[in-house]
Formats: structure tokens, sequence, C-alpha cells
């Protein structure tokens, strides 16, 4: 059987196939590779997986990991080696989740990749390999149009009264949340970008507002324009995303994509299904 993850910050979905079709579905904590040491993924995968699989763990042979933090040969290394630790297989392939995101959306065809999750990314994929890529430069830097920004974005507007004094109260009020409160969660506590992503229903559930509206647009419209429009041909590419963002807005990014004369192709929300063809067809 082929042992199939999409390692996010926040979960890690596993899909074992058996003769090509999926039979199991299992969801784990997230992890970013690129924060743990071998040991530490060997410990979390003993501790997460492992006890799930049960039996099954016997009948892998082959486990195809994409994930978060798989930056480099060093970090990719690390995660095959943590999972040899627990599934001694032959095949163990280790690759970056954006890598997966393309293979997901474009199976061997050419495209530009994007994802717009709790953080965003984006490559050139010629159908078999990423050939061009924008560094996202994370939450602080970058990763526009990413959950953890349009979150950043309104709750700045939210503290400094840049949005209608009614919306204001209704986001503290409903997230049970003050100034002093945001400012120790954001700079105190750990994870701040998970948590300005969590905020993100708020837009969703008012984006009929002009305010939000132009809140999630431009901050689109950016993403095209600092990710998209670095591609050569991206006029004329498929453009395609995976992630809850992009799901969820696909209306205002399709709004987005035409302001800068592109195209949205596919939306997906997770790239577990497009993965499990394109292993399916290996």
């Amino acid at each position: 059987m082929k042992l199939i993850a999409d390692s996010g910050s926040t979960k890690v979905e596993w899909c074992l196939l058996d003769h090509d079709k999926p039979v199991r579905q299992i969801f784990t904590s997230g992890f970013n590779a690129l924060m743990l040491t071998e040991e530490e993924i060997a410990q979390y995968l003993d501790d997460e997986l492992m006890s799930q699989l049960g039996e099954q763990a016997r009948s892998v042979t082959e486990v195809h990991f994409y994930g978060a933090g798989c930056i480099d040969e060093e970090v990719c290394r690390n995660v095959r080696r943590a999972i040899r630790q627990n599934i001694d297989v032959p095949t163990i392939e280790a690759h970056s989740d954006l890598l997966g995101a393309a293979r997901a959306l474009f199976g061997e065809r050419e495209g530009i990749a994007c994802i717009l999750g709790t953080g965003s990314n984006s490559c050139y994929y010629n159908g078999r390999e990423i050939k061009d890529h924008v560094s996202p430069l994370g939450y602080i830097l970058g990763d526009e149009g990413s959950g953890a920004v349009l979150g950043r974005h309104l709750i700045g507007d939210v503290l400094k009264h840049q949005l209608p004094r009614e919306l204001c109260d209704r986001f503290l009020d409903e997230y049970n949340l003050t100034s002093n409160a945001i400012i120790r969660r954001v700079y105190k506590e750990p994870s701040p970008n998970r948590f300005l992503a969590s905020v993100t229903p708020f837009l969703l559930k008012n984006i009929e507002e002009p305010a939000i509206h132009r809140l999630v647009l431009n901050e689109f419209k950016s993403f095209f324009v600092r990710n998209v429009a670095q591609y050569d041909r991206y006029r004329v590419l498929p453009v395609s995303f995976v992630g809850s963002i992009a799901y969820l807005y696909r209306s205002v990014l399709d709004e987005a994509a035409a302001a800068l004369d592109a195209t949205v192709d596919t939306v997906i929300k997770t790239p577990m299904e497009g993965l499990v063809k394109y292993h399916a067809n290996l």
C-alpha cells in the first residue's frame, strides 16, 4: 500500500492507497518540518500516526510526504529518516507542500500553482518539477492573500478605527477580544500567525460589507501583483489554487485576477484528492 501525507502547520492528512484506491484517511496534528529535529519528527510520528495505523503499517510499501517547511534537501532528509524509523520501506519521498499543491492541481500539465491558506505560496510548474518560485517571505514580510495577513489587516483596521464603528464593535464582541488581549496574543504567545488566521471567518461572514470586501479584494490583488505576475506567461497559463482561503473566497479571487488580466482556473480546498490521482497513475 502507498501512504500519502499532506502536512500543514495546522494538521496532517494521511491517505492509504490499496491498489491505487483510497482505503483509509487519518488526521494528525500539524507541524512544520523546518522547526523540528529528525528525532522530534520521529517521536511525533510514533505518538500520533503509528498508534492509528496499527497493523496496517506492515502493509505500507511506499511513503510520499508533502510538507510545510520542507524547503531544502537537509529538511527533506530529516523527514525521510524520521519516517524510516517508524516505517522502514524502500521508497520514502519527502517534498515541499508547494510541489504537492502543483502535482495535485496539474498532474503532468504545466501551470502556475498557488497556495492560499494560513500562509501563501506560488510557483511555476512545468508538469514535472517546480521551475520558478517567488519566495512567500512569511506573514511579516509577505504571505499576501493568506489567512494570517488578512487577519492582520482586519485586526489592524479594527484597532485603528479604519472600519465602520459598528463593524469594529461587532468584531470585538464576537471574538471576546480587547486591544490589550490582542497585543498579548500576537506579541507574547506562540503561533501568532494561526491566531491572526483564526479571525478570517469574520471577513467571510461580512463580505458584503463594502469595507470588508475592499480589504479582501485589495489583499488578493496584492497576491497577484507581488507573486503571480512575476511568472512569465501568467496571462495565458492556467493559474490554480489550493487552500481554504482561496476556496472560500473564490468570487473575490476571480475579481482580483480579472483586474490583473489573469484567469483563475481550478480552486480546491485540499490537495489530497489530486495527490491520490497523481500517485495512482504512477
